[in-house]
């Protein structure tokens, strides 16, 4: 596979935010790269839901080992850095009346040609956020990459 389509953010961000239906193409690149992946939905805006809903699909589907330490580590900061791009910066928005429908995506592979650069792992969001009234919410992406 070419440097080029092994783009860990790319697929991650591809996954979050293809319907059902859509992901085919995106599925296919993981399956010939032997990535790992996992993706699911989220609808809180209190950050600990958002890292504990995405840890606990990763660790589900066989993305991470939650019984190691600098796997969850990783995880970790890459669901914190997709929740930055989500929020503006602003982490903590639970005490400002908002609202969010998010989907996520967890991707799980070795982007560099170079199979000393190890594994590393892409939390992607996409979804909407907005104010608690059906229909004013927008859209609203964000990602992270760490090196496992």
């Amino acid at each position: 596979m070419e440097p080029r389509q092994a783009r860990i953010g790319r697929l991650a961000l591809l996954l979050a935010m293809l319907d059902e239906g859509e992901e085919e193409a995106a599925l296919g690149q993981l399956e010939a790269l032997a990535w790992r992946y996992c993706q699911g939905r989220v609808g809180a805006m209190e950050p600990q839901k958002i890292v504990a809903a995405i840890e606990t699909a990763a660790k589900r589907h066989g993305v991470v080992d939650g019984g190691l330490y600098r796997e969850m580590h990783a995880l970790y900061h890459a669901i914190l850095e997709a929740v930055h791009g989500v929020t503006r910066g602003q982490v903590e928005l639970g005490d400002l009346l908002r609202t969010a429908g998010l989907r996520f995506a967890v991707v799980r592979g070795m982007p560099y040609e170079q199979p000393n650069e190890g594994e590393w792992i892409a939390v992607a969001l996409y979804g909407t956020i907005g104010a608690p009234v059906r229909g004013l919410e927008h859209e609203a992406a964000g990602l992270g990459i760490n090196h496992i």
